[in-house]
């Protein structure tokens, strides 16, 4: 049975941007989880973030993630079981932990990174370059507009409340 398009008409602009954004998500994270990285979850993301150009600690990760210590704690503790995360002891106050990827988590953001480019091709085949960059300038215009954009500059998008 043929599903009948969506009328854009139906939902505002920001509920399209945000469940298209989850759709394009888990997409993503279905390649993942084929490429061996099926315990990845879209919220160890803005954690990664954090770990990609920096070896926070847990109290830094909480005051970007605007959570409790527990809460970095927590997040940390479970990218560790899986293999993605470690702490170390810093290099000049070794009572200091440092949190940082491992080369699995270093492994899983290059895996990310080639999920992401492969459905951004799909979607310039489906819809055409001009289409796609169309789309993407606007919805870069509204998240610089809403006030988001300077938050994805410095790598600190904090997740849904």
């Amino acid at each position: 049975m043929q599903q009948q398009p969506l009328d854009p008409h139906d939902l505002d602009t920001g509920t399209l941007a945000l469940f298209a954004g989850l759709a394009a998500a888990s997409t993503v994270q279905d390649e993942l989880a084929a490429l061996g990285f099926p315990d990845l979850r879209m919220s160890h993301g803005y954690v990664f973030q954090h770990l990609l150009h920096a070896r926070p600690t847990i109290g830094d990760l909480a005051e970007k993630l605007d959570m409790t210590q527990q809460g970095a704690s927590k997040a940390v503790a479970e990218l560790e079981r899986l293999g993605y995360a470690e702490r170390l002891p810093d290099p000049e106050d070794a009572r200091v932990r440092r949190v940082t990827l491992t080369p699995r988590g270093h492994e899983a953001v290059a895996a990310a990174r080639r999920a992401r480019a492969a459905l951004e091709d799909r979607l310039r085949q489906r819809f055409g370059a001009p289409a796609l960059d169309a789309a993407r300038t606007l919805l870069a215009e509204l998240l610089d507009t809403l006030g988001g954009a300077a938050a994805v500059r410095r790598r600190e998008v904090r997740p849904p409340r």
